[in-house]
């Protein structure tokens, strides 16, 4: 049967085909209304058209403001004050203009808008500003020229992705072990060599568009086209992702287009004296669960200013992608607050937002079309359908989905039920649960889960006695059971993703504590705003061991392909679960006390080997397997392929047919 709608793809959808079908054409038109005649490419331009450039012999700036009565460009050499050879012209369709000789601005210098309305004034950043300045005594932010004698030449291409997406999230200011911000230049020595080491193929960077403040994590963004001034320049963010490409890794960016800081001075509300230039009125224009603004994805200049912002990031800074924040946000009028998501209902009722959803469809459009291998991932807790299915068959285009349910089922599981009452059915089942059409990113936890007010999995599991019982040597059944249940439970994560795997930066070895960014109730400190890489380093601590897992996870996980799993087998009673998946057979014993001699798994006929085994002691182990043993499943008298195995509690296995 051709595939023409994602009707096709979910029998469950078969009830709602015409609104469906409503909701594509409904797209389709808005998204004719919003290009006109142009093409998506050329629709996304407004970066090489708006803000500071050198045209020839002279500067040329351009600005969209249709409620401004008058803009001023402010430097220090007109000393922060209007001057009449600063004053923009206005030009149709709300666009005001600025020429200004070639010696009146130079590298490096800083400069803001001073912007009149009727029945008020401001000063301004520029929308397409793309480098900024905070003065470390005031906190005022000022746009800054960015105009190198020798511009980035770029030395190698992207890496071409034929596998699966393993992602290692990373935040660069945080990324150091001293309590300070670190670089983008200290993130290319120190993290990038050890991420290609562990061996994941992608980088997801956050917090690089500029915000106002560092608390935000990144996610109250003031100016979209900067990158944060905070880690360096944008010659050093750009030398980064040539490094890392330069090693294999894709590097894609976490964009945020859900909603936008409040900030006037640095940002774009009341920018032109108005709350709805680019965000709704009233109550609908703001998003009260995050204090910010939220976007009218209705209006062409919103659109465009938003589509431009995507195409920057690609042609400028070589991004492979993109993570976008918050799609749940942006999907659902009453922005996803509060609902389960239990009911088909949800998905075709009057709550969608038609625009929102129009807007990311031509987002994804448009990445197709300029960089057709990209990763584009959805932040989505809604599983709405066809997030993930191609544009042309009503799909909103995303690459994959992130699968948001697996760090909450894990939560849940360790704060609600003994070891010994895990549901195995329950958990296997969530764990490879998708819709048909998409594919997913799988994770066990990530930067969410390690924030102050939550807690990661190792914190969870062992709690105060990390403080004092991560000596290698030193007995603590509680860190016992922390490393073993953390191999574990990362490696059944990672084995049933339906797409990719994610993992957030320092959590392989089992990170420590909680992130809390410098903040007036932690008296600014960076204690808790870095990762302490000496401890994984360090020899005589147990963290090395987690790492080296890791490492040796990821290295498995890279073989698998496709969605397909046989000879699955769950023994609730005792604890054991087991699939085979790309030709590899996983085996659990989640059990916490009971080990299995001569136990009977489902699996192919054949000779195999063990590939990895978390009770190996390079990872911590009691070296209970003998990995140099040949293994062999066989026809039993009953027709069945079985293999016989020793599995010992708390032990995950993989096997290799040789």
């Amino acid at each position: 049967m051709s595939i023409k709608t994602i009707a096709d793809l979910d029998p469950w959808l078969e009830p709602y085909r015409s609104q469906l079908e409503a909701q594509r054409a409904y797209v389709l038109h808005k998204s004719r209304e919003l290009l006109g005649s142009k093409s998506v490419e050329d629709f996304s331009l407004g970066h090489l058209y708006f803000g500071l450039h050198k045209d020839g012999s002279e500067w040329v700036f351009r600005e969209w403001a249709p409620n401004a009565e008058s803009i001023h460009l402010t430097t220090e050499a007109t000393g922060w004050r209007e001057a009449e050879t600063h004053k923009a012209q206005k030009r149709d369709n709300g666009v005001w203009e600025l020429r200004l000789s070639g010696d009146a601005l130079k590298h490096l210098d800083t400069y803001k808008l001073y912007i009149h309305w009727p029945g008020g004034s401001g000063e301004r950043l520029p929308s397409y500003t793309t480098y900024t300045h905070q003065d470390l005594d005031t906190h005022l932010f000022s746009a800054v020229v960015w105009s190198p004698e020798e511009p980035y030449v770029w030395r190698n291409k992207t890496p071409d992705l034929n596998e699966a997406p393993l992602i290692y999230e990373a935040h660069v200011g945080m990324a150091g072990d001293r309590e300070a911000v670190s670089t983008y230049a200290q993130f290319e020595e120190d993290v990038l060599p050890r991420i290609k080491d562990l061996g994941y193929n992608t980088i997801q960077l956050m917090a690089i568009q500029e915000h106002p403040y560092y608390g935000s994590y990144g996610y109250h963004v003031s100016n979209l086209f900067a990158a944060s001034s905070r880690f360096g320049t944008p010659h050093e963010l750009k030398h980064l992702i040539d490094t890392a490409h330069s090693m294999g890794l894709k590097v894609i960016l976490d964009i945020i287009h859900s909603h936008a800081v409040k900030n006037e001075t640095e940002g774009l509300s009341k920018f032109d004296g108005t709350y709805t230039q680019y965000f709704h009125d009233g109550e609908r224009g703001m998003h009260e669960a995050w204090d910010s603004r939220v976007y009218d994805y209705g209006k062409p200049g919103v659109v465009h200013f938003l589509l431009s912002n995507l195409r920057f990031w690609l042609d400028e800074y070589h991004f492979d992608g993109f993570r976008f924040d918050g799609v749940t946000s942006m999907l659902y009028h009453d922005h996803g607050l509060g609902k389960a998501f239990t009911s088909y209902d949800d998905y075709v009722s009057g709550n969608v937002e038609r625009d929102a959803l129009t807007y990311l469809t031509l987002a994804n459009m448009l990445v197709g079309a300029i960089a057709p291998d990209s990763l584009v991932v959805a932040e989505d807790t809604s599983a709405f359908p066809g997030l993930a299915a191609p544009i042309k068959v009503g799909g909103v285009g995303f690459t994959h989905r992130l699968s948001m349910g697996v760090p909450d089922l894990w939560i849940k599981t360790l704060k609600e039920k003994r070891d010994e009452d895990w549901d195995l059915n329950h958990l296997y089942h969530e764990l490879i649960a998708h819709r048909p059409e998409e594919k997913t990113i799988s994770y066990a936890e990530s930067h969410d889960q390690a924030l102050v007010g939550d807690k990661t999995l190792i914190f969870r599991l062992i709690d105060k006695d990390m403080y004092d019982s991560m000596q290698i040597g030193q007995e603590n059944l509680t860190v016992e059971r922390g490393i073993a249940l953390h191999k574990m439970i990362r490696l059944f994560t990672a084995s049933t993703h339906a797409g990719g795997y994610l993992n957030f930066m320092g959590n392989e070895f089992g990170h420590p504590e909680w992130i809390d960014f410098p903040r007036e109730g932690n008296d600014w400190s960076y204690t808790y705003a870095r990762r302490q890489w000496s401890l994984v380093d360090n020899p005589k601590l147990k963290y090395g061991w987690l790492n080296a897992f890791d490492k040796d996870m990821i290295k498995v996980i890279s073989e698998l392909q496709g969605p397909e799993y046989s000879y699955v087998h769950i023994d609730n009673e005792k604890k054991i679960v087991s699939y085979v998946r790309s030709g590899l057979l996983f085996v659990f014993n989640f059990s916490p006390s009971e080990s299995y001699t001569g136990e009977s798994i489902p699996a192919p006929v054949g000779e195999y080997t063990i590939t990895l085994s978390s009770d190996a002691s390079l990872y911590g182990g009691q070296d209970r397997v003998d990995d140099t043993l040949r293994y062999s499943a066989k026809d039993n008298s009953d027709g069945e392929q079985r293999i016989e195995l020793y599995l010992p509690s708390r032990v995950a296995l993989v096997f290799r047919q040789s």
